[in-house]
């Protein structure tokens, strides 16, 4: 899913990652291979957040690759691994 800047905002206050910004040459890219998402990196790789049921009240961050190495250089694609973390954006009005 893609998120607005305050959903945004409450994401990165819950999952310690880096959202990859909407400008950046990848997402394009990434765009084509999982559909239009927030990308976000962190210690594990690279995730997105899918709403969690109907509602986008929640969210659950989604895994799609691995880092290939220790220094974080590459990553290694698999298939999609729901985490356990689940990211609360708010309430619908």
């Amino acid at each position: 899913m893609k998120l607005n800047s305050a959903q945004l905002e409450r994401t990165l206050g819950q999952f310690e990652a880096r959202a990859i910004p909407d400008d950046h040459p990848l997402i394009p890219q990434l765009n084509d291979l999982f559909g239009e998402h927030t990308f976000f990196l962190d210690s594990h790789g690279l995730n997105i957040v899918e709403a969690a049921g109907t509602a986008t009240q929640s969210a659950q961050v989604v895994n799609l690759a691995n880092w290939s190495d220790d220094n974080r250089a590459g990553l290694e694609l698999h298939e999609p691994e729901t985490t356990d973390v689940v990211i609360t954006l708010g309430f619908k009005h």
